[in-house]
């Protein structure tokens, strides 16, 4: 059984007090269906890069949303949309026989650490979620063979996003070397074949990117608090095989609906603004937010402790444990 890192940090923390730091691989192998696997834990590109990729976004609704603009959301609606871009959202019960939700679900937080080891941005995080989830719409795997699909997606998906991807020897050392380099590039092909070449869906974090600008009506101290959370529930969202149901930008304008709730409690949730710009009415986000709110509030997915640890740090204003009531308000979803 793979220890987690809660567990490891309880039994090595004299230790480690007078000990330097030794990079821990960790190998996933036969995926259990309750236990979580780690990498250690490094600071992440989304901290470090925050300040650099802000975007200067007006408070009003007619500069934010420009002509140009404007059609490249309704191109990335539509395009969120095509069969060939979407996963199957039954997948699991459909094509897959030896892997589970559950498994699914470990991997997902294992590649959050992954991500931080290497400091990889969010966005080749989510692309990498996605290509996983594409192929296994299409291709039945064996568990043993669920670590190589995701290290090998992760590769993909850093070569889209990153300046400097890591190279493919990195992702086989993150496995302790259970799968050496011709295995990882032929696992590559295969991705790239099943997704047909197509590596440039839109995912939950490109409609964020688009949405941080309107919902941000105050900018002080709680807006990078905001944000933060934005960014930690979008990464439970992947957490949960559940959530494929839900479209990205469905999925992210329920995520900044919540967010508010929990930053900005006094405020309107969901304004004529917001909504204009996301083409959602509250009504149609609400199954969406309450799923997510079960995420964060720990009555899903409560064995991934990875993502919760990553947002429960300084350099991420320790948003995990933002206080949240136990049930949202009925309200919050009528019609202003």
């Amino acid at each position: 059984m793979v220890e987690t890192r809660a567990s490891k940090r309880k039994t090595n923390a004299t230790q480690n007090q007078n000990q330097p730091h030794k990079k821990k691989r960790v190998v996933l192998g036969e995926l259990p269906n309750s236990t979580n696997a780690i990498v250690p834990h490094t600071q992440t590109h989304d901290s470090k890069n925050l300040k650099n990729q802000k975007h200067k976004k007006s408070n009003t609704h007619d500069n934010v949303d420009g002509p140009v603009v404007s059609e490249v959301y309704k191109h990335l609606r539509k395009t969120e949309m095509e069969k060939k871009r979407r996963p199957m959202k039954d997948y699991m019960e459909i094509v897959q026989r030896d892997i589970t939700s559950n498994m699914r679900g470990i991997l997902v937080d294992w590649l959050v650490e992954v991500a931080e080891e290497y400091k990889l941005l969010s966005d080749t995080l989510h692309l990498a979620v996605s290509y996983i989830d594409r192929f296994l719409s299409l291709n039945r795997i064996s568990r043993i063979k669920l670590q190589l699909l995701g290290v090998s997606a992760m590769l993909i998906a850093s070569k889209y996003e990153e300046i400097s991807p890591p190279h493919v020897e990195e992702f086989c050392f993150i496995t302790d070397n259970t799968y050496d380099k011709d295995e990882v590039l032929e696992m590559e092909t295969d991705i790239l074949k099943a997704l047909d070449f197509e590596m440039g869906n839109p995912t939950v974090k490109t409609f964020l990117r688009r949405f941080h600008g309107i919902a941000c009506e105050k900018k002080n101290a709680s807006s990078l608090q905001f944000e933060f959370l934005t960014y930690y529930l979008a990464e439970l969202s992947l957490l949960d095989y559940h959530c494929l149901r839900f479209l990205p930008s469905l999925m992210a304008a329920s995520v900044i609906f919540l967010a508010r709730f929990i930053v900005w409690p006094k405020t309107c949730t969901w304004t004529s603004a917001l909504q204009e710009y996301t083409a959602y009415k509250p009504i149609e986000l609400k199954e969406c937010v309450l799923f997510l709110h079960d995420l964060y509030m720990a009555r899903r997915g409560e064995s991934f402790e990875a993502t919760r640890e990553k947002y429960n740090q300084h350099k991420f204003k320790y948003v995990a444990n933002f206080p949240s009531p136990p049930h949202l308000p009925s309200h919050l979803f009528k019609a202003e």
